[in-house]
């Protein structure tokens, strides 16, 4: 029965109403974060709507590829990480934001990949947004996910720094975030190599 569910699901990202599409999207998104393992198998179509023109099937694809990093063990992910990756220069914030989340989820499924890929969230500083506002959003997200890898990292120094520029940030919250990750890391990994 479950099977049959998820297949039904699959099915349903084709349909012709749009409702059906994003309700599955969704649900598969859900599916994939409690269930890697299950949905693994599916991993191309993920990868496939990485490039849809809807960008709410779009976004579900990013971080269900996020949440399946888990289950990756034949490193399909590290195949396209480039192309996961490129969302985070722009120009939509809301995409970006959705990849600067998954790829956080990549990096503690694969630490392997974590400095490569904290140098493409660190990208989100000269990122091209609608507006210096959404940049700030942005790297906001940016801050979060550097937060949850910063143990990964083998050289902290460019996140540390990324943090002490973005501590004058005139996004309040943004700026909350950047002192939060600076105070979050040992003194000892803060130094400049």
């Amino acid at each position: 029965m479950y099977n049959s569910f998820m297949r039904d699901l699959l099915e349903a990202l084709g349909s012709s109403q749009a409702r059906t599409r994003l309700r599955a999207s969704k649900a598969l998104r859900e599916l994939s974060r409690r269930d890697p393992a299950a949905l693994y198998p599916h991993f191309g179509v993920f990868a496939g709507l990485l490039g849809h023109p809807n960008s709410i099937i779009r976004w579900n694809a990013i971080l269900t590829l996020g949440n399946l990093a888990v289950a990756d063990d034949q490193g399909k992910l590290e195949c396209l990480l480039d192309r996961y990756l490129a969302p985070i220069r722009g120009p939509v914030m809301i995409t970006a934001a959705n990849t600067i989340q998954g790829a956080a989820s990549i990096a503690l499924a694969h630490p392997h990949l974590a400095d490569r890929i904290a140098t493409q969230i660190l990208g989100v500083e000269t990122a091209k947004y609608a507006t210096a506002e959404c940049r700030n959003v942005a790297i906001g997200h940016a801050l979060e996910a550097l937060s949850k890898i910063r143990a990964l990292l083998s050289h902290p120094a460019k996140v540390v720094a990324f943090a002490s520029r973005q501590v004058g940030n005139p996004r309040p919250a943004t700026a909350r975030k950047a002192a939060r990750l600076l105070a979050a890391m040992p003194a000892k990994r803060r130094a400049v190599p």
